[in-house]
């Protein structure tokens, strides 16, 4: 069951990020007194009350100058040019959002920004089950004393039904605000748990051809495909039987670098594109061959390793490579050595122009699909244990021995191994890698990443 997603909406300088920063308990979100100063979007996870929930911090909508991302030359309220940008951004928040945090100054009074920005959110609203949806929550933030909270209650006329003073910077009624956050979350549905489909993303930086690889899978353009980078905004889920297996194909928006991240729908367009990886089973990581690999793609290749998905390396393009017999094996070399964090995947050089090799892409992603349920049997797991224990002791802390008790596969999907040893804190990270690499000596976990967790006894 996916987490509900939260945005948090507003004028520049209101304190975005400081209630980012305060909703998931850590400094994540750069914060400045300069107005403008978060200019991409982050996610991350936030938890309150045993509720789990993605919450995201974004650029501030200034109607009076356009937004944070364009020139600081005046604009009139009644703009084309802004009204156009705002409503894109709102519309894309309503859509992909749950709830919405809507944050206003406290300090500063009602602007007419703050105005613009509630019209448009209560017009995107739409009717579900007879409540409007997504709900709105009116944050008042910078209520630092007794005689700003009480003037909180101006803000009823940007007519939203309650109001929730609070100071981000300092905690005060963040917990009222958590608990109201909480109470408004829908009912997410059980369709992703129902669906025994295997789920298979599509990612990679704009133009390495996703959507081309799509087409290609289908056998027909279901996908609008085009050369300018940055054409598919949305997730776009496609369903097919392949060797009698139901397959969810997920295309996605093309993720860039962080500051190469253009304002509006794109930046939401990335958020949902982070959300397709989690919900589904396999990723293929579509590169370029004749851009080889790049910054983006390990990126994003250290983004599908964070949520433990399993990994096929697509390299399209290949027709465009020139090539001799000794060509595909340097240029594996190559990708191993760039990826060197995720050896253990697949790779498959394909032209989804030419349908070269096309064919196998499906297979391999099921292959590694069922490398990923795989179960290995607790002896086999202790055998594999003491060997590496016997060929390679564990290095000593402070004069203390790291020692394996026993271990065993607590879960697949993916496979996580659960380690009884005398103290976690003993294990260096290159070691708990040297009993991954003997773990896929026996079962090899094809493409697929293998979480180790140590539990002291």
């Amino acid at each position: 069951m996916r987490k509900p997603l939260v945005a948090i909406v507003g004028r520049p300088n209101v304190g975005k990020s400081t209630l980012f920063n305060r909703l998931i308990a850590r400094r994540m979100a750069i914060v400045d007194d300069t107005p403008g100063t978060t200019r991409d979007r982050l996610i991350s996870e936030g938890e309150w009350s045993g509720a789990a929930f993605d919450i995201i911090d974004t650029g501030g909508i200034d109607p009076t100058h356009g937004g944070p991302d364009k020139l600081r030359e005046p604009l009139s309220i009644g703009s084309a040019d802004f009204i156009e940008d705002i409503r894109s951004q709102a519309d894309v928040a309503i859509r992909g959002a749950d709830v919405i945090l809507m944050l206003v100054d406290g300090q500063s009074g009602i602007t007419a920004a703050d105005q613009e920005i509630a019209q448009i959110l209560r017009k995107a609203q739409s009717r579900r089950e007879g409540e409007l949806y997504p709900p709105i929550l009116l944050t008042v933030n910078k209520c630092e004393n007794q005689k700003v909270r009480q003037n909180a209650v101006q803000f009823y006329v940007l007519g939203f039904e309650n109001i929730y003073p609070i100071s981000a910077l300092h905690g005060i009624g963040t917990g009222d605000l958590l608990d109201a956050l909480v109470n408004a979350f829908p009912s997410i549905g059980e369709e992703e748990d129902d669906d025994a489909s295997v789920k298979i993303s599509i990612v990679g930086k704009p133009n390495v051809g996703k959507s081309s690889l799509l087409n290609a899978l289908l056998g027909e353009e279901r996908v609008i495909v085009s050369s300018i980078p940055g054409t598919t905004r949305d997730s776009i889920d496609t369903r097919l039987v392949h060797d009698n297996t139901l397959i969810t194909l997920i295309d996605t928006a093309g993720i860039r670098k962080r500051g190469s991240i253009q304002p509006g729908v794109e930046k939401y367009s990335v958020i949902r594109a982070l959300q397709t990886i989690k919900r589904s089973d396999v990723a293929l990581l579509v590169v370029d061959a004749y851009e080889g690999v790049k910054s983006q793609d390990t990126h994003i290749a250290g983004l599908v390793l964070d949520e433990w998905k399993s990994v096929v390396v697509v390299v399209n393009k290949w027709d465009l490579i020139e090539k001799d017999t000794h060509t595909m094996a340097e240029y594996t070399n190559f990708i191993r050595h760039e990826l060197n964090f995720m050896n253990y995947v697949p790779l498959v050089f394909i032209s989804a122009k030419t349908g070269q090799r096309v064919a196998k892409v499906l297979p391999t992603a099921l292959r590694v699909q069922e490398e990923r349920m795989v179960r290995l049997p607790t002896s086999q797991i202790n055998r594999i244990l003491r060997q590496a224990l016997d060929q390679h002791p564990a290095p000593s802390k402070a004069g203390r021995h790291f020692k394996i008790y026993y271990g065993a596969q607590v879960r697949n999907n993916p496979p996580t191994i659960l380690i009884h040893v005398n103290d976690p804190d003993l294990a260096h990270f290159t070691y708990l890698r040297y009993l991954e690499n003997r773990i896929r000596e026996h079962a090899p976990f094809e493409g697929t990443p293998i979480r180790i967790l140590l539990r002291q006894r």
